[in-house]
């Protein structure tokens, strides 16, 4: 693994307990993001760096910079055209314009003044932004609120061809994990990328997606 890790059960504690927050993979410049594919789109996106052959952009692609999330949607890399794990690396900067431009793919009265003025964000952006549970490596939900960001149009073809600074497989580190997922609660055994609340760069964001900034409450027992 080329991304540093440490053991789920010493991070859990740090973690907002509920509310909605961008747990990820972050420093000052990069953040990363995690996607989830067959094994053909895999290896182009490794060999070239960007996604092609048989990636359709003619379809919403979807980001999510939540590793367990990911583990979650995938079922650890068993589920189907979901066996390759993909690390894509991205400028902090160009993850802040994707949440500024996102659209909620339901309806929040809390994030629009009418139903009329959601669709006509949604016609008009080219991100779609869902609030979805976050999850415990066994699967279970859990009260904390992770997000996932589609991408369509320019925003996915900027994406899929030129701002991916490093993609990496990290296929063979989530097989390895999944062993332990029997005893996930055991100290110091399931190792997951190290994770931290982010905050975005542009201060008008949080508002506008629903972020809470708060740490939130944190529990102790994982």
């Amino acid at each position: 693994m080329q991304i540093p890790t440490a053991p789920y059960t010493d991070q859990y504690p740090q973690w907002p307990r509920s509310g909605r927050h961008i747990l990820a993979h972050y420093d000052d410049e990069t953040i990363i993001v995690y996607q989830a594919y067959s094994l053909q789109i895999g290896r182009f996106a490794l060999e070239y760096g960007c996604f092609g052959g048989p990636f359709s952009y003619s379809r919403m692609s979807w980001i999510k910079p939540n590793f367990l999330w990911m583990m979650y949607r995938s079922d650890w890399g068993r589920a189907l055209n979901q066996e390759t794990i993909l690390t894509i690396r991205l400028r902090r900067a160009f993850f802040d314009s994707i949440l500024a431009q996102a659209v909620a793919s339901s309806f929040v009265p809390e994030l629009y003044p009418s139903h009329e003025a959601w669709q006509a964000a949604v016609r008009g952006s080219s991100v779609r932004l869902q609030w979805d549970p976050d999850h415990l490596p066994s699967g279970e939900p859990c009260e904390r609120r992770a997000i996932q960001l589609g991408l369509r149009g320019e925003v996915l073809d900027a994406y899929g061809k030129r701002e991916a600074m490093e993609i990496i497989d990290m296929t063979d580190f989530v097989a390895n994990q999944r062993a332990h997922l029997n005893a996930w609660r055991t100290p110091g055994l399931l190792l997951m990328p190290i994770e931290r609340a982010y905050r975005p760069i542009v201060p008008e964001v949080p508002a506008r997606i629903g972020l809470d900034l708060g740490s939130g409450e944190t529990r102790r027992d994982p």
